[in-house]
């Protein structure tokens, strides 16, 4: 009777070697099926291929060493609870140590007579050399100790699961399971790009030969990650444009045109032109548009925002405009609404904090058609907002709403195109995984006149002489803004608390006026005070970063960031784009003694440029992909053998190949192998993209 087909979807209790026991503790690492583990790579390597000889044994180095066990002794440390085994170890030649801590069942292995291959580091002890905590291998009397000289994987792994164990483990997956894995990748992209097969390079990785065949096969993983999710984006695309409700073509007209002939006191920059361009072309067209829209801190994204809102008008349509917080809807209300009005729409802002007659009369609104465009928060998701004639939804901060959130406008009013925002720089490599689907514009440059923030970090001790310059600029009529990372006092954070840092600034500030800004604080308070410190009667601003997105203040000129290793090199960016938005000089002070070698890295690179790309890239390279732009890892940038930093051309070639051969066969039908492992991969829904 033959044995019933291997599969890598088999539970991992089916690998050899595999107990209940060790089942357990393999699904602390994630590891649940035979692919799971055979996909378990190591984090390093090991090179024991050289034998060093006993005699010439130094402090600090790691060896192997092959020697048999002299003698083998168990005794007590004076320490409580500590076990010390040594075992006296002879070359022939030379005798030294191998001490062991707290480790059992090692009498029964290391006999005397025995041969061992050891591998460990070398200390000195008392003036004699001696091999700490050493792994070991007991070799077969006539056995051949060159086959156990190897370049040795090391895993992840967790408490009560050895390394041996774990290789003994991958060794019997990689027997008995890697056959089912079969070769998914066209044979034409494998010949053009000189890539090895699947399995091999699997097996290779686990462990290598050498570091030639190492390098091709890590190349090979790294490109299956790449295709796979590039090809999945490229799916999902070509499934949306299949399955969605033709878009209204709404090329712009009379509207636009006036804006831009008549209203706008500005001439647009390049990247602008070229981001309405793109807008413009995808509006024209009955496939909904699904733009993400790049812009850095203060480039003009608003604007451009606008335009595609009054193409919307122009069509007979009408826009929503999705923002994170009440703050920014009320500001984006506040700057478009005079726009669209003195052209004839009609503007409303719609938050979860209106009166529920106002709310209500908004709603009749914008159902009846009365309502042209509406500004908002999540109540424009509601389900009793409801819109005539949807054309186009606006989401600003993308990073802020989930996937669901932003499709939820598609059950609002037919097929509506739809234009995400971000003022967070994304690197190119993030922007191809995590948007991989969406078209893309970018707008690199800052509006004509903008000063660059001068960007300085203060030392604690340097407060009092900060202090007094903040006085000195707000007597000439100039705002501060002081940002601290908590609310209140903490008992177990060391932080600057917004609430108490502000009792402190405003009796030394007193004159100037003082306002405190944080997320807990009703809404009308929140108004109340943003009004106070746009119209000047506040003067410094104690906040924390409920600031950091759309707070548009030209008065503005100095921002201050308590505790600033605290925060992410993206974060700082968005913080220090709340100050430079007038024509004169504005500064950026970073409060922080940073002694960490990475935290000084990263507030040296940040006081360096005020270049939001170059500042994401090194965010990227310091802190990895999961915490740039708030993107959940799993399944987009957690990937197991590419580095989204090192791997850049492997990515670009990915991405190409996948994208190419996706457009001659958008189901994949040609290609049944790869379109299994794809959805063995990505799920059946290829819903791969998730933000925070």
């Amino acid at each position: 009777m033959n044995a019933p087909a291997r599969s890598l979807s088999d539970p991992v209790r089916f690998v050899k070697g595999v107990g209940p026991a060790r089942e357990a503790l393999l699904a602390r690492l994630g590891i649940r099926s035979a692919g799971d583990l055979l996909f378990l790579f190591p984090v390093r390597y090991e090179d024991r291929r050289n034998l060093a000889p006993l005699s010439s044994l130094q402090g600090g180095e790691t060896v192997s060493v092959s020697a048999r066990v002299a003698a083998f002794e168990r005794r007590k440390s004076p320490r409580k609870g500590l076990s010390v085994i040594t075992a006296l170890i002879s070359d022939g030649r030379t005798m030294a140590r191998a001490v062991w801590f707290n480790r059992l069942g090692l009498e029964k292995v290391l006999l005397p007579g025995v041969r061992v291959l050891f591998y460990g580091r070398v200390d000195v002890r008392g003036g004699a050399v001696q091999l700490t905590n050493p792994d070991f291998e007991v070799l077969d009397e006539d056995g051949d100790e060159e086959q156990s000289l190897a370049i040795v994987p090391v895993y992840p792994t967790t408490a009560g699961l050895s390394q041996k164990a774990l290789r003994r483990m991958t060794r019997s997956a990689l027997d008995d399971f890697l056959p089912a894995l079969g070769e998914y990748l066209p044979d034409d992209i494998r010949s053009r790009l000189g890539l090895p097969g699947v399995a091999g390079s699997v097996r290779e990785l686990h462990f290598p030969q050498s570091r030639e065949t190492w390098k091709a096969a890590r190349r090979r993983l790294a490109f299956d990650e790449f295709f796979l999710l590039q090809a999945g984006l490229a799916v999902r695309r070509s499934l949306a444009g299949e399955t969605a409700s033709p878009a209204p073509s709404l090329p712009p007209g009379r509207l636009v045109e006036e804006c831009l002939e008549k209203r706008l006191p500005f001439t647009l920059t390049d990247g602008q032109k070229k981001a309405v361009e793109d807008i413009f072309a995808d509006m024209a067209r009955t496939v909904p548009m699904n733009r993400l829209l790049q812009g850095d801190v203060g480039s003009g994204k608003t604007v451009v925002a606008l335009l595609a809102l009054l193409a919307a008008m122009d069509g007979g349509c009408q826009g929503a405009f999705l923002a994170p917080t009440e703050i920014l809807a009320r500001q984006h209300y506040l700057r478009l609404a005079p726009m669209i009005e003195a052209l004839g729409g009609r503007c409303a802002l719609l938050t979860g904090s209106l009166p529920a007659r106002e709310k209500n009369e908004i709603q009749e609104g914008l159902e009846s058609g009365k309502i042209s465009v509406a500004i908002g928060t999540h109540a424009l998701l509601s389900e009793k907002t409801a819109f005539a004639r949807m054309g186009i939804a606006i989401v600003d901060e993308q990073h802020r709403f989930g996937v669901l959130q932003k499709h939820a406008f598609r059950s609002k009013g037919g097929s509506p195109h739809v234009l995400v925002m971000t003022a967070t720089p994304i690197p190119r490599t993030l922007t191809l995984t995590v948007y991989g689907d969406l078209a893309v514009s970018v707008i690199s440059e800052l509006p004509p006149g903008r000063k660059p923030v001068e960007t300085r970090a203060v030392p604690p001790k340097k407060i009092p002489g900060l202090l007094s310059f903040l006085e000195e600029r707000m007597k000439t009529g100039e705002r501060v803004y002081w940002i601290c990372p908590l609310i209140e006092e903490s008992e177990t954070l060391d932080l600057a608390a917004a609430e108490a840092r502000f009792t402190e600034l405003r009796e030394r500030f007193s004159a100037f006026g003082a306002g405190l800004l944080h997320g807990r604080l009703p809404n009308g308070e929140k108004e109340t005070v943003m009004d106070g410190f746009q119209r000047g009667d506040i003067s410094l601003l104690v906040s924390t970063t409920v600031v950091e997105v759309g707070v548009d203040v030209p008065e503005a000129t100095i921002m201050v960031v308590e505790d600033a290793v605290r925060f992410g090199l993206s974060q700082l960016h968005q913080l220090r784009g709340r100050v430079g938005r007038g024509t004169g000089e504005s500064w950026c002070f970073l409060i922080c003694a940073p002694s960490a070698p990475e935290a000084r890295e990263r507030i040296g690179a940040f006081c360096a440029t005020s270049d939001g790309f170059a500042i994401a890239e090194a965010d990227l390279r310091l802190r990895g992909p999961g915490e740039v732009c708030g993107v959940r890892q799993s399944g987009v940038t957690d990937f197991r053998v590419a580095d989204l930093i090192k791997d850049r051309d492997i990515l670009e070639t990915a991405r190409k190949e996948a994208f190419g051969l996706v457009a001659k066969d958008p189901g994949l039908e040609s290609y049944p192998e790869l379109k299994d492992r794809l959805y063995a991969v990505l799920g059946r829904s290829l819903n791969l993209v998730e933000t925070a």
